[in-house]
């Protein structure tokens, strides 16, 4: 099959196209045609080795799976012996690592069926960001009908989502977002948007007020989100971008977490985890037509390495996505 390979960690210049084995489904996991794949922060990550400390985990020297990719959606070729959700031909949606190729491996917990209505393609743009955004705007950070949510990085793929959620959820929300993405996080349901270029979200229409804050762009100091988060708002923090080599942006939600204890206002940092339930969730929300997949570009597979060239420049609108014939 052909796949997008990467045998050490660098940048989007040691991205190939190549033939490679087709992968075999173990006893719980079901091979998957791969016919569309999101791309987001993660896959740079995974592409870069970065942070450092995330090596334990992905492979000290070089990728444990060459093979890049996270998310993705097709049509099920082959199920493993103890897969009894599934069957060759159904189209399902959800986590299959390595779906940067033509077919790819999931654990069968880790996939859902497509919503009906949706391509592939919007499918595909799915199961990381807007699972993300799901759990970012859970429990005590599920805000109330009338609450005030401000997203940062609302233009992107987690934020356009929380955006959506938070507007279903009856919130009154603020998105924060560079020149020219006002319009789109405005289609996504804010009710307000900051150009973070010539404002500061304690300058917003609501400052110090936010019920809820979730900050998916990874710069802002500890000590300024909170100035703009209600006394006992919740501040959710998500990914590690920025920071140092080594731990990323990781070190920033480590003091939030070790903070909140000691303060009124909830500071969390969310790790987001592939669930099967939260995929149903979403499938439900795009049926229902409360959860629009907004995908801004679609590249084949063979320029993959584009689209993360184009992803590391910033500000998609929405996702990107990879598509495969």
């Amino acid at each position: 099959m052909k796949a997008i390979v990467q045998d050490a960690y660098g940048s989007a210049d040691l991205l190939e196209l190549r033939e490679i084995e087709r992968p075999v489904p173990r006893d719980d996991e079901v091979l998957v045609e791969i016919r569309a794949a999101g791309l987001g922060p993660e896959v740079w990550h995974l592409m870069t080795g970065r942070p450092l400390v995330a090596r334990a985990v992905l492979g000290l020297r070089r990728p444990k799976n060459p093979v890049r990719g996270w998310d993705g959606a097709g049509r099920v070729e082959a199920v493993g012996a103890k897969v009894t959700d599934f069957k060759p031909g159904d189209e399902v949606f959800g986590n299959c690592e390595g779906s940067f190729a033509e077919f790819a491996c999931s654990k069968a917990s880790k996939l859902a069926l497509k919503p009906a209505g949706l391509t592939f393609e919007q499918a595909a743009a799915l199961p990381v960001s807007a699972m993300t955004a799901l759990q970012a705007l859970s429990g005590p950070a599920r805000p109330k009908p009338g609450q005030r949510v401000l997203v940062i990085g609302a233009s992107g793929g987690v934020g356009c989502y929380a955006v959506q959620l938070a507007t279903v959820y009856g919130a009154e929300v603020t998105g924060v977002c560079g020149p020219g993405g006002a319009d789109f996080v405005r289609a996504q349901g804010a009710a307000h948007v900051i150009d973070y270029t010539t404002e500061d979200i304690t300058d917003g229409p609501h400052p110090h007020r936010y019920d809820v804050i979730v900050d998916n762009a990874g710069q802002r100091p500890l000590p300024v989100l909170r100035r703009a988060l209600a006394p006992r708002g919740t501040l959710v923090i998500v990914g590690g971008e920025g920071g140092t080599a080594l731990f990323g942006g990781l070190s920033r939600g480590l003091r939030a977490v070790l903070l909140s204890p000691f303060v009124r206002q909830n500071l969390r940092n969310l790790v987001s985890v592939a669930r099967r339930e939260d995929l149903l969730t979403l499938k439900d929300l795009a049926e229902n037509g409360k959860l629009v997949p907004p995908v801004d570009r679609t590249y084949p597979l063979a320029e993959t390495a584009d689209a993360v060239r184009h992803l590391e420049k910033g500000h998609p609108r929405g996702k990107l996505v990879i598509t495969v014939p």
